[in-house]
């Protein structure tokens, strides 16, 4: 062990016989600390996933400052604690709550905009940011999910909604400040900490730091185009055949996701997104026929509204909790017969589930591997299993175990699952040896860890 290394080491080691001094961190903090016993407390450890809910944190620190979110590592590492960042509390696998010291982020969330730049807060909420850049008529690209913490989202490389046009959420991103394992404030960007820029964009959240505000690249917004078809369960096969071989390849400003869903019933239906006339839109969809089909104009947000499933900015932030549980895959090449007949299967077999299959190349497939943490630039679209309530992780692991060696061992980091033996390969792939340097460099001792830690 180098000398650096046992430094870092003992700086983690609490005082012997020493309990932490909760007191001392509240009044350092000019947000607010829950701990058990208060009356919010119960509700301040839950995040998005109920299955969650058992787990009893020792705080929460809801930081209103970068300073309040130095405060709190430095309190950890002197006495011995973990620290679970909080941004959204999306985190699939639970990283976002645990038995140590939660740290929220949350109160960071003021999104501003100035010459073509935005200056989001850690704890944005992802529809809050939509909301408030549409004002300036700019937006990022990034997802649909309107409560998930623009962090973790941004962390983990950011699919969403107009990707192909504009890229993942990443590729957009100009600088992250973040405190650091040893409590400092620092800015990562091209020119300031490359190799960690580098790692924060796609390297998944709670690995190098915890974030405080991020800087991207915005684009202009316009009236788009989405569009909704359905089908019968019998024609799953002939849907999806038709889909992979025309959704990658569509034009850039044409977006669309895949459902095979059993929830309850069994449906199939394409949703998507295009950034142009409704016209233009209609004829790129004319080579499906679809029993119901709806398409319309709208305006960039309520567009966004819509992807997320709601109608109005109160809306979006009121959906219910869920108990879930989910796993990913991407596809580098189509799926043959077998393998698309194989996947329905596993969709019809009893429970609450499904499939969601989005599309990718264009401005994603246009990104080197290795020009980021992000690894899966030649995917042609990315595969998550999702399960709701009693049976949902059972259902989840025999599935994408049985598509596995179909498909192919890669998988999402926003989309984490603790099944995943050889996550490091599946989630980074040939990028995971320099994240692994990169760790060292910035947290040798390991201060933020969780079990799939790089």
């Amino acid at each position: 062990m180098d000398r650096r290394v046992f430094l870092s080491a003992a700086a983690l080691a609490p005082f012997a016989g020493a309990a932490p001094d909760w007191r001392a961190l509240d009044k350092t903090l000019k947000g607010r600390l829950v701990r058990p016993g208060d009356a919010t407390y119960a509700t301040a450890k839950r995040v998005f996933n109920v299955a969650f809910d058992n787990a009893s944190p020792r705080a929460v620190a809801y930081c209103a400052t970068a300073a309040d979110v130095a405060a709190c590592v430095g309190f950890a590492r002197r006495n011995g604690l973990v620290v679970h960042p909080r941004s959204g509390g999306h985190s699939y696998a639970g990283w976002s709550t645990g038995s140590g010291l939660i740290v929220d982020v949350s109160q960071l969330k003021a999104v501003k905009h100035t010459a073509g730049l935005a200056t989001v807060g850690s704890g944005a909420k992802l529809i809050d940011v939509y909301s408030t850049l549409a004002k300036s008529g700019v937006s990022i690209p990034a997802g649909s999910c309107p409560t998930v913490g623009v962090a973790g989202l941004t962390l983990g490389g950011g699919i969403g909604v107009v990707s192909r046009r504009y890229g993942l959420t990443i590729d957009v991103l100009k600088s992250v400040s973040l405190v650091t394992a040893d409590g400092k404030l620092i800015t990562a960007s091209a020119n300031s900490h490359p190799d960690l820029f580098w790692a924060l964009r796609g390297g998944g959240g709670g690995n190098f730091g915890i974030a405080t505000s991020f800087t991207y690249q915005t684009h202009p917004i316009q009236d788009v185009t989405v569009f909704t078809m359905r089908w019968p369960w019998s024609q799953a096969f002939a849907v999806v055949k038709k889909w992979q071989k025309w959704a990658p390849g569509a034009p850039d400003a044409l977006w669309s996701n895949l459902h095979l869903s059993q929830d309850p019933g069994r449906s199939v239906s394409i949703t998507g997104l295009y950034l142009g006339s409704r016209s233009r839109c209609e004829a790129l969809l004319k080579g499906f026929t679809a029993p119901t089909r709806t398409v319309r104009s709208m305006g960039y947000l309520q567009a966004m509204y819509f992807m997320a499933g709601c109608s109005t900015l109160a809306s979006c932030h009121t959906g219910p909790r869920d108990r879930f549980s989910a796993s990913s895959h991407f596809a580098y090449t189509e799926m043959s017969d077998s393998t698309i007949r194989a996947l329905i299967a596993q969709v019809a077999r009893p429970g609450r589930h499904t499939v969601l299959i989005d599309a990718l190349r264009g401005a994603v497939g246009r990104v080197a591997p290795g020009a980021t943490a992000f690894p899966h630039r030649n995917a042609l679209f990315s595969l998550q299993y999702y399960a709701h309530f009693e049976n949902a992780s059972p259902w989840v692991r025999s599935a994408r175990d049985s598509m596995t060696p179909r498909l192919g061992k890669h998988a999402y980091i926003n989309y984490p699952d603790i099944g995943i033996n050889d996550y490091k390969s599946q989630y980074y792939g040939s990028n995971a040896p320099r994240l692994a340097q990169v760790k060292k460099t910035y947290d040798p001792a390991g201060f933020f860890r969780h079990p799939q830690g790089v």
